[in-house]
């Protein structure tokens, strides 16, 4: 009978501490609680520019958890499956791509920086030294061909035909080439680099966060490079109404402020331009 009551007493005190645990766990996950947002990024230069920001969001109560991808299918994908709370990895032209051809419901919580793209080649020192029937590799992104043709067009390699929106521009859209140049769109940008470091084409267009990544750096290395007025912004990418939440606001705010833009410009000297807005 005692060992009957001793169990007795003995789940009653198990049950009260259970009961105990329930409250304070229901207590924590009250609205003091720290926020926390998930966010999918390139390693560089985007993961780089969110760990500049971990230390000051934690200060405000907000911890910043940074998934680093090395493609650009996946970050979206997991926006729209609600995996991530936000990515930063894409520009504009390219997250508009995304929303129409595939339907994701996502929004721009502003931009961050320009990366802007250059121009590669292990064989030429200059851009005017490309001979006629030069071989460009470049990116298979429909999204990036637009942009990688404005810049042929303004280091005068080619013209557009009058009337094309050059941000969605493609080779049927091109209307003069006189050095009869190959433009070679076969490559998913992630390898292009690895085209560059094997000597393949005569030249290669790389997206900047690609070359840094790979140790390059655009401003000495590019046989050209692209102006840091490009409209090509790269943006943190929410889905639609989440750019008003406040601890997406405050990371804006932090992305935004001197602290990492000066750091953004000290680290890249010009290879990634910080925009405010």
């Amino acid at each position: 009978m005692k060992t009957s009551k001793k169990l007795v007493a003995g789940l009653l005190t198990a049950a009260l501490a259970l009961s105990l645990a329930a409250c304070g766990s229901s207590e924590k996950s009250g609205d003091g609680d720290e926020k926390v947002i998930k966010i999918g990024a390139s390693n560089v230069p985007h993961a780089k520019i969110l760990e500049q920001a971990e230390p000051i969001l934690e200060k405000e109560g907000i911890k910043l958890e940074i998934e680093p991808y090395q493609d650009y299918i996946l970050p979206n994908k997991d926006l729209d499956s609600k995996d991530l709370d936000a990515n930063f990895f894409q520009h504009i032209p390219y997250l508009e791509d995304q929303i129409k051809s595939n339907g994701y419901n996502f929004e721009s919580a502003g931009g961050v920086h320009i990366e802007p793209i250059g121009i590669y080649s292990q064989k030429y020192k200059k851009l005017e030294d490309l001979p006629k029937g030069a071989t460009i590799l470049v990116s298979n992104s429909v999204a990036d061909q637009g942009r990688i043709l404005t810049l042929l067009e303004a280091k005068g390699l080619i013209t557009l035909k009058d009337g094309v929106k050059k941000s969605t521009a493609q080779l049927k859209d091109i209307d003069k080439n006189p050095k009869n140049l190959k433009i070679d769109t076969k490559t998913a940008p992630e390898l292009l680099v690895q085209m560059y470091k094997n000597n393949e084409g005569d030249a290669v267009i790389i997206n900047s966060n690609y070359a840094i990544d790979a140790g390059l750096v655009p401003t000495k290395d590019a046989i050209a490079i692209e102006d840091s007025n490009s409209p090509y912004v790269n943006v943190v990418a929410v889905r639609k109404g989440d750019k008003d939440k406040e601890e997406i606001k405050e990371l804006m705010k932090v992305l935004h402020s001197k602290e990492i833009q000066d750091y953004i410009n000290k680290e890249w000297k010009g290879s990634v331009v910080p925009v405010n807005q």
